[in-house]
């Protein structure tokens, strides 16, 4: 079975340190992300994901940390080639809610590109031939699922 979740981005030094100084000393710092992640055994903010972090912030009337894009997530919607991988994406159920409807999840199409792609480097960057491959490698998983 192929995985479809999405990799869990840790928490940011830039977080915790917003986090550290937001609270008056340690023990409530602790108090505060077992809260958040609902398990009474973690206490660091080490055992945050990026949303707990940004979701606590919020919690400190602290403005939450923006994401960084990453260049794997970026896509051409103009460019054919993206159009075909955008298509095999809602085949997969590779999508997240959006406005008003499902729109592809590029962050699980990033990291299937980052490690299982035969070409590891970002759509922009690829020539037409290399995006082919990946088109062609991409379709096996459709197909996997499928079979």
């Amino acid at each position: 079975m192929i995985s479809t979740q999405e990799p869990i981005a840790k928490a940011t030094s830039e977080q915790k340190k917003l986090i550290a100084i937001n609270t008056p000393n340690k023990d409530i710092k602790e108090e505060f992300v077992q809260w958040i992640t609902g398990d009474v055994n973690k206490r660091s903010t080490n055992d945050l994901t990026f949303e707990q972090a940004n979701k606590l912030l919020t919690h400190l009337k602290v403005k939450p940390v923006a994401q960084d894009k990453d260049p794997f997530e970026y896509f051409d919607h103009e460019n054919t080639q993206h159009k075909r991988i955008l298509a095999q994406m809602y085949t997969l159920g590779w999508t997240k809610p959006g406005r008003n409807k499902n729109v592809p999840d590029m962050s699980l199409f990033a990291h299937w590109l980052k490690n299982k792609s035969p070409i590891k480097k970002p759509l922009k960057d690829m020539t037409p031939r290399q995006t082919s491959k990946v088109i062609f490698a991409f379709g096996k998983v459709v197909s996997h699922l499928f079979s």
